[in-house]
């Protein structure tokens, strides 16, 4: 029994059996599926009868999603009320539908069908009451929404556009918001046949937007804007927005020539501010100061002062970090202890202590630099939970949880969390705080730390931070010559503990590793399904966490952004003249990364202690220097 579950429920729970199932009996699920999957219905029914197991309703859908037949329709209809909004319901209803589609069962078809972000379902559902008499301007009128969308839509949705164009409602605005919407979202084809559709006088305009998508210096090009509209005005706009990131001076020169050309309103020179400050101050440019400054005050979000602040710290402009945040209500912790910061640098000590003192019991990265600064003790402000054991019980008898379990025991881990997201969406918080408690229990550590994010129950440290897979990390750690707390918390920040995490970027695992990475640290292939296994992605993890630490001289900070980052643009970041190396975190360029290593660095610290260690290993930051 876990030490949570102890003093949580210290009576009742421990006592609660817990329902598991032998492998016979996944078995027999696994058995009855496949004879669900063969399509033959009496076999299916008696299998199904047969069978006593939570999972029963996932052979009903495999049944009725690869045969869903007419015969069936009671069936499936009664399939489609009982399981209604679970994960179970949209599988066999998609099925189902397409399959009325294919048979041309327009009236059924309309019946079952039910909202759902499939475009083509959509389009069919409108057409057929087109086709059965509904009245025509209802129908025609929720089509606009469909056709003025930024990319392609399915041949399905030909049709009912076709009968609204006809009717009257495609106007020159639907088609020039579509052209904005496409070629803003790149999708520069579509831009040729939408040019049909504009007048000829405006035909270019989409000729100008594609060359302007294609490459941002091509909004630069002042002998292009012809007519010098509102229209031409919003594509220089959109070019010189974009221009900024790639050629700083050109997006400049072309700017201070474009607002002689037009009369741009105020929202859009408010966005060029804005896109400039943000891609200037990134840059380090010499002019991000002036238009920093340029923003005004409504449009400064936490982005935008992010790089106000971290400007006026490049510049060691202690009084300006004084007055940006000075009589503003509601500082973030990092806001505060900058602040405080800059009173010190001024000589204020009293001031600045006393702001560092406000933050310094914060389980955070910028408390745990203030309880450093100050020589305090570590706080973890830790709380226990107090769940009725009776509840919890309750909970775990939940069809949806018995789905949950049985599903992760057979691995099938994106079915277990959508049945799992399913139960707590529609769980009471006192109820998700229960369900936490059995995920914990059960080494679900994702979906415990997803559910608390969820309520914002952030004070549960044991459950939030657990020290998953601890013989592992223990052993490699070791192996590897780093620190465990170091290894646990990488893994913490990368996957929340799901052992099947995979990124866009197609890294995999604990430790987010991708393929190459892998590959290049053991020196052979390592095929995807085996870096899903914990052992061998922690072992591969802490190997490269101590190449990196080699990489870096030996500095673990300079590691963890290299984790994030990577080592070659770590390297060109560092300043030519060393530097403080929180003031460095602080001006990293990248806001993933920089946040990436406070991150790090926090959940450092609350493994350090959740270890039984003693002592603030976020401190030594303010005494290490960083630079070429």
């Amino acid at each position: 029994m876990k030490s949570w579950i102890l003093k949580v429920a210290a009576t009742g729970l421990a006592a609660m059996s817990w329902f598991s199932f032998a492998s016979s009996d996944h078995e027999a699920f696994k058995q009855a599926e496949r004879i669900a999957w063969s399509g033959n219905y009496s076999a299916f029914t008696n299998a199904l009868n047969e069978l006593d197991h939570p999972l029963k309703p996932y052979v009903e859908m495999a049944f009725f999603e690869r045969h869903p037949r007419l015969k069936y329709e009671q069936q499936i209809a009664h399939f489609l009320t009982v399981y209604q909004s679970t994960p179970l319901e949209w599988p066999v209803r998609e099925s189902w539908l397409k399959y009325l589609k294919r048979r041309g069962k327009k009236a059924l078809f309309i019946d079952y069908y039910e909202p759902s972000s499939d475009v083509e379902l959509q389009c069919t559902y409108l057409q057929y009451q087109l086709d059965l008499g509904a009245p025509r301007n209802a129908i025609l009128e929720q089509v606009s929404n469909l056709w003025v969308v930024g990319k392609s839509q399915p041949r399905a949705c030909n049709a009912i556009f076709d009968a609204w164009q006809q009717a009257g409602y495609l106007t020159t605005e639907h088609v020039w918001e579509r052209i904005t919407k496409a070629a803003q979202g790149g999708q520069v084809s579509l831009l040729r046949y939408l040019k049909t559709l504009l007048p000829q006088k405006e035909a270019y305009l989409a000729d100008l937007y594609t060359a302007v998508r294609r490459d941002p210096s091509a909004a630069a090009g002042l002998y292009r804007y012809k007519k010098r509209s509102d229209k031409e005005a919003q594509i220089a706009v959109y070019g010189v927005r974009r221009l900024i990131w790639r050629d700083q001076k050109l997006a400049l020169k072309a700017w201070d020539k474009l607002k002689t050309m037009f009369d741009f309103t105020e929202q859009q020179r408010d966005s060029v501010a804005y896109r400039f400050a943000l891609a200037l101050a990134s840059k380090g440019h010499s002019q991000a100061k002036f238009w920093l400054n340029k923003v005004k005050p409504e449009h400064q979000d936490a982005k935008l002062r992010q790089w106000m602040m971290s400007n006026m710290l490049k510049e060691q402009d202690w009084s300006g970090i004084a007055a940006l945040f000075t009589g503003m209500d509601n500082l973030s912790h990092g806001q505060t202890y900058w602040l405080a910061y800059s009173y010190a640098q001024r000589g204020e000590q009293d001031k600045a202590e006393q702001l560092w003192r406000k933050i310094a019991s914060e389980r955070d990265y910028y408390g745990f630099l203030a309880a450093g600064r100050l020589g305090l003790d570590i706080s973890l402000n830790q709380k226990s939970l107090d769940v009725p054991p009776s509840l919890v019980a309750k909970v775990s008898q939940a069809p949806g949880f018995k789905r949950a379990k049985a599903l992760y025991e057979l691995e099938r881990y994106t079915s277990a969390r959508r049945e799992w997201n399913y139960l707590t969406n529609t769980s009471s918080v006192a109820e998700k705080l229960a369900a936490s408690i059995l995920a914990a229990e059960l080494d679900w550590y994702d979906s415990t730390i997803y559910t608390l994010a969820q309520i914002k129950a952030w004070d549960y440290v044991d459950l939030r931070f657990p020290l998953a897979f601890e013989k592992h990390f223990s052993r490699y750690s070791k192996r590897s010559h780093i620190d465990m707390a170091w290894s646990i918390a990488i893994a913490r920040r990368e996957s929340s503990f799901a052992p099947d995490a995979r990124s866009h970027a197609n890294a995999y695992g604990l430790m987010q590793l991708l393929p190459s990475t892998a590959r290049y640290i053991s020196k052979q292939r390592v095929a995807k399904r085996n870096l899903m296994q914990p052992a061998t992605n922690i072992r591969l993890g802490s190997d490269y966490l101590d190449y990196l630490k080699k990489k870096n001289h030996g500095n673990e900070m300079l590691a963890t952004a290299s984790y994030n980052a990577g080592y070659h643009r770590i390297k060109k970041w560092l300043p030519d003249e060393a530097m403080p190396a929180e003031l460095w975190i602080e001006l990293i360029p990248y806001q993933e990364t920089r946040d990436y290593v406070k991150n790090v660095f926090a959940y450092r610290q609350v493994y350090h202690t959740r270890l039984g260690r003693e002592g603030n290993i976020v401190a030594p930051l303010l005494d290490m220097q960083i630079g070429r």
